[in-house]
């Protein structure tokens, strides 16, 4: 079996496997990022990069995730189907391998928020 990464590997020999979770920095200088993080390089077998937390502008986690594999750091790419159509989605999914990203991990709406919403909107009727 060829694998896509050393996160893959391990998951598939069923070794333990130890990640962490980061936002993206709000400016876009990569040193911000990179130094956030550095401390976890060869303890956290992949950083989880999250997607628009808090529907406040972050650098893009897909281009988080880059800056880490090019800085030998697996990522896990999170993407959220709240802030994008579908054809975004393909084109973020078919994109993200080329540039050496293969962990993804998709998230569905913020059940908090949309239990939020649906008060919200029982409260008008």
């Amino acid at each position: 079996m060829e694998y896509q990464s050393s996160l893959h590997k391990k998951l598939s020999e069923g070794e333990f496997v130890y990640t962490a979770e980061t936002t993206p920095p709000d400016a876009s200088n990569q040193d911000v990022l990179l130094t956030k993080i550095m401390s976890l390089k060869g303890i956290a077998d992949a950083i989880n990069i999250t997607d628009g937390p808090g529907a406040k502008v972050h650098m893009s986690s897909l281009t988080a995730a880059i800056i880490l594999t090019q800085n030998d750091i697996e990522p896990i790419l999170q993407l959220t189907v709240r802030d994008r159509n579908r054809l975004a989605l393909q084109g973020d999914l078919v994109g993200a391998p080329a540039l050496g990203v293969h962990g993804v991990h998709i998230m569905g709406h913020n059940k908090e928020q949309v239990i939020a919403e649906i008060t919200k909107k029982s409260k008008k009727n």
